[in-house]
Parts: structure tokens; sequence; C-alpha cells
């Protein structure tokens, strides 16, 4: 196929996708993909925690919690990459600048692949250090080597489906992304019990499973980039990194970068807070809730990963009234599931905890803890599309503040200063805090960038 029609084959593709001009359309064809895709991975995550917890026991659960940091930063890292190439891929779409696109996929591949392998290679020689750092005491720490020591070596496989995915999505080919994400998430769910009850491999077993799962994962992406399934289709010669393409990605991309590494440098903080005030039993309480959260924000970020496409889409093509029409349905859907979320925990909070022990006193101190941090939870939405909107229309440093916020502004300061009063409850008490502080400060910022559009403006001076 020459370049000519593969060209041709792009523009007529793409016209047919995100220029739909019925929104409400596009966004739903666009997130139901992404959303089921991430609600399977969350699911995954729930009965990957499930089956550690019932198999191996709570102290199993802190493992997987302490290390968890570290799973953050390699999603950071895949995020930076990710993320912010599909702004720049799905911009260069907008404005039909075909080859553009071809370098910018060539370019996340390599560069993920690059770094990933760079952080395995870290992660594998620092190992026990690592796990020092975040705070593992004596009863966790070899559950904790146990699982990280094999988790590292399935980095790049990891990284290579997040940024891939973004790819698939910023093309309008949601369905793809959403398959392989039922492929790693399905497979995962089936080797988990045999790796750990069958085969009695404990946290290692889990870890086995989620490594084998994603490279199976990879294999699939990877023969779609290469045939004609995708808009773009790369060849060998894109690979070679563009240094001014990977400057605008990492510039896009930050804002996602800095927003894990703000989490996962909260999570070490927070695991060593729990640990002073309530023990490793308090560690695996929060394991539980970020797993029961992350179910929660998965369908969420499966909208904003919709919206994203169409509003960075119709920004490089300058229809603004798209964009404020796309994110408007966008919050409306996004805000429908934390409402039904937070009434969840609200009301049963006790069943969810059952699910993974029956440990009796770590299920009432569960139910009393999800609770506290759930009490704005259903603004979470608003923060999750407005943030999201900045990244799309190519606005790093808005988007880079807005990740901030929360995490470092609001945050860190809270978590330092609350269980000073209120020991234990304190800590549960900052996450909620944090949304609603972090849910005005989005409301600034985005009701700007509205007013802008309203008046054609595509700049905020």
């Amino acid at each position: 196929m020459s370049e000519k029609t593969i060209e041709g084959k792009e523009q007529s593709a793409h016209k047919h996708i995100l220029a739909d001009d019925n929104i409400g359309r596009l966004l739903l064809k666009l997130s139901l993909p992404a959303t089921t895709g991430m609600i399977v991975m969350a699911l995954y995550n729930l009965v990957d925690t499930i089956f550690v917890g019932k198999g191996v026991g709570p102290l199993a659960i802190a493992a997987i919690a302490i290390v968890f940091p570290l799973h953050m930063f390699v999603m950071a890292v895949s995020m930076l990459i990710g993320i912010g190439g599909a702004s720049v891929l799905s911009r260069s779409l907008g404005e039909q600048n075909y080859q553009k696109a071809k370098t910018t996929v060539g370019t996340v591949f390599s560069a993920t692949v690059i770094l990933s392998a760079i952080v395995m290679v870290g992660g594998l020689l620092f190992l026990d250090r690592i796990i020092n750092l975040f705070g593992a005491s004596e009863n966790v720490f070899q559950y904790a080597r146990d699982y990280l020591g094999i988790i590292l070596l399935g980095t790049v496989f990891f990284s290579f489906a997040i940024s891939s995915n973004n790819l698939l999505r910023a093309q309008g080919k949601a369905k793809l992304a959403m398959y392989s994400m039922l492929i790693s998430a399905g497979l995962n769910i089936i080797l988990d019990p045999i790796f750990i009850f069958v085969l009695k491999m404990g946290v290692r077993g889990a870890a086995i499973a989620t490594v084998i799962s994603q490279a199976v994962t990879v294999v699939y992406l990877v023969y779609f980039f290469i045939t004609d399934a995708t808009v773009v289709r790369v060849n060998f010669k894109d690979l070679m990194i563009k240094l001014h393409i990977l400057a605008e990605i990492s510039a896009i991309g930050a804002a996602s970068f800095a927003r894990q590494i703000a989490s996962s440098a909260l999570v070490i903080i927070v695991n060593r807070l729990l640990f002073f005030y309530g023990g490793d039993m308090s560690i695996a309480i929060m394991g539980i809730i970020n797993r029961l959260t992350m179910f929660i924000l998965m369908p969420i970020f499966g909208i904003a990963q919709g919206f994203q496409p169409i509003a960075g889409y119709n920004y490089g093509a300058k229809h603004y009234h798209k964009i404020k029409e796309v994110m408007k349905l966008a919050y409306i859907y996004s805000t429908l599931i934390a409402l039904i979320g937070f009434a969840i925990i609200m009301l049963i909070p006790g069943i969810l905890f059952r699910m993974f022990t029956s440990d009796p006193n770590l299920i009432i101190a569960g139910a009393s803890a999800i609770r506290y941090t759930a009490i704005f939870l259903y603004l979470i939405g608003f923060q999750v599309v407005g943030s999201t909107l900045f990244q799309a229309i190519g606005k790093p440093l808005q988007a880079f503040f807005l990740s901030l916020s929360r995490q470092i502004i609001i945050f860190i300061p809270l978590v330092m200063i609350l269980p000073k009063f209120f020991a234990l409850n304190g800590v549960w008490l900052t996450p909620s805090i944090s949304d609603l502080l972090a849910f005005m400060i989005t409301l600034f910022f985005v009701s700007r960038q509205l007013k802008k559009f309203n008046v054609g403006e595509s700049v905020i001076h």
C-alpha cells in the first residue's frame, strides 16, 4: 500500500470517527469501550486482592500496598509518554498532519520501551533498598520482596500496554483498547487461582499471573499497530525517536506524570503514617480501600479517555462549541458514576470488606475508615474531566498545576497535620478534604477556559 493510499485511508477513517457532529453519540462510542475495559481492570484488581487475602492473608495485602508506589511510578512513566503522545496524535489528526501522527506513534513506542527498561533494571538492582524505603515492616518484607521482584520483570510489557491503549483511543479505536484490557484482566483472573491456590505460590503466583497476562496483551497490541487495523500504521522507520516530538509529548504528559509521582510519594507517606498510628492492619485496610475506590474511579477515567481525543481533535479543528458540549456530557456521566459509588460505600462498607477478609476487627475498622475517605467522592468526576481538558487541548501548565494541586499542595500538608489532632482518623479524613478543595480549584480553571471558548480564543493569557 502506497503512502498516498495510507494517508487517504487515514483521512477518510478519521472523518468518519472523530469528526462526527453528534457529540453525544461519539462520546459514548469512545467512552463505553474504554469504560468497559477500565471496569474489567478494576474488577481484576479487586479479584486479585481477594485471592491474595483469602489465599495468603491480610499481611500479604499489606505487602502489596507497601510496594504499590513503584507500580505507580511505572504508570507515571507510561502516562508521561502515552497520554502526552495521545494528545499530540489526536490534534495532529484533527489538523490532518498524518506524517506527524506517524512520527508521534513511533516515538511513543521507542521512548516507552527504553524508559521502562531503565526502571526495570534499576528496580531489580535496588530491590531491598526500595522496599525498606517504602516502609515495609519485618512482618511484610518478604511478601513484598517476593511480589515486587517478579512484577518488575513485566515492567516493559505493562508500560507498553498503557502507552499503546492511549494511542488507540486517540485514533478513535476505543474497542481495540478495550479488548486489550479484557485480555489482560481476564487472563489474570484465570491464572491467579491456579498459581495461588493450585500451585501454592502465594504472592509470587499473583505476580507471575500478572506478568504473563501483560506479555500476552503486548503481543495483541503489536499485531494491530503493524497491520492496517489502526488509523496510523507504524513502520520500522517510524520508530526513530524525534526529539522535538518527544519534547512536545513530555510537556503534555508531564501533568499525568506529576500526578502519578505525587500519588506514589503520597502512598509512601500515608503508609508510614498508617503504620505509626495503626500498624500493618491499617496499611492492609488502606490497600483494600484503594482497590474499592479504583473500582469507582476506573470507569470515570474511561469517560475521560473517551473525552480526550474528541476535545483534542476539535481543538485542532477549532470547533470550540463541540469541546464545551462533550465536556458537559463527560461531567454528567462521571458524576453519576461517582454518586453511585459514594452511595454503595456509605450504605454497605462492611459487606465490601468481607469480600477480602474474615477478620472481624479488620472489617469493623475498615468499614469506618472507608466512610471517612469517601465523604466528597461524588466531586471526583469534575476533577478528572477538568484536568483531562487541559491535557487534550495542549495546555501543559494548567494541566500540570491541577494534577499537583490535590496531591502536593493540598494532600501532603493535610495528611501531616490532621493526624496530630485526630490520630488515625486524621489520615482517613485527608482524602475527603483534599477532594473538596481540589474540586474548587479545578472549577476556577475550567470556568476561565470555557469563557475563552465562548469568544473563540484558544490561549489563556
